[in-house]
């Protein structure tokens, strides 16, 4: 196995455990890499304003991917490079979505944009990226900045069969997977967590097999596909376990600091 130089990594359900805590373990693991001059970045679904809390407790320095890498800040939150949804691409998904009787929402750079409060997982988000919605009548004179559409459902399986639906109308125009069960994250073509990957590599230097990638959902294969060496979270489905290189242990058990500890034994 390659030495690993650069370890990006998701958040939700890999870094942070269930209820969005960064555990010590996770901290002190990024200050190892540190110390061994390994690089760490993160990539996620999120919008970047809902990444800022991590950058003080992680020491963030390098470029980190928001909406699934299609949005590329640096740590002052600085755009350094962002793609948007085409608007009759972003149409589409929020018709094919209304249609499906899933909640919508719609992200730009700095706004998190609702129609109604679903009473739960409008209040999840708000808890997660600490930032409160703005609320609107309708999405067509936001269509133009869309970086992100979010389908968002309590029925999985209606959620899952969105995905498909929505991935094949959109074919070519626009991505579509989900970054939790409850969420179809609708974004840019041609940008995901792979191309993030491609991005740092290329930024920094780095061949992509000394590249190390963490996550545990359908959003991370791609970054999976890209990096020599991928771990799947012992929470991930077995689908998304069989994509990765290797398996750590579950978020909620520390499992992204014992991945950690495991790249940089290979020293």
């Amino acid at each position: 196995m390659n030495r690993i130089s650069l370890v990006i990594s998701d958040i939700d359900g890999t870094m942070m455990t269930h209820d969005k805590r960064l555990t010590e373990a996770a901290i002190n693991a990024v200050k190892h890499l540190a110390e061994r001059n390994i690089g760490f970045t993160v990539t996620s679904s999120r919008p970047a304003f809902g990444m800022r809390m991590l950058i003080e407790p992680l020491g963030l320095q390098l470029p980190f991917g928001a909406f699934n890498g299609s949005l590329i800040v640096d740590p002052t939150l600085t755009v350094l490079q962002k793609e948007i949804i085409p608007a009759p691409a972003a149409g589409i998904a929020i018709d094919m979505l209304k249609a499906s009787g899933v909640d919508i929402w719609l992200f730009t750079t700095d706004r998190w944009l609702i129609m109604r409060d679903d009473g739960h997982y409008v209040a999840h988000e708000h808890a997660t990226i600490l930032t409160a919605p703005t609320f609107v009548s309708g999405f067509d004179e936001f269509t133009n900045d869309a970086c992100k559409i979010v389908g968002v459902s309590a029925d999985p399986e209606k959620l899952a069969r969105c995905e498909t639906a929505v991935q094949t109308a959109l074919a070519g125009r626009a991505s579509a997977a989900r970054s939790q069960s409850y969420y179809l994250d609708v974004t840019p073509a041609g940008s995901n967590k792979g191309t993030f990957v491609e991005t740092m590599a290329k930024r920094l230097n780095v061949p992509l097999e000394n590249i190390a990638t963490l996550g545990d959902m359908q959003n991370d294969l791609a970054m999976f596909a890209k990096s020599g060496m991928s771990f799947a979270m012992g929470n991930a489905t077995d689908d998304v376990k069989a994509r990765a290189t290797d398996v750590t242990d579950t978020n909620e058990n520390d499992g992204f600091a014992k991945a950690i500890a495991r790249i940089i034994a290979l020293g």
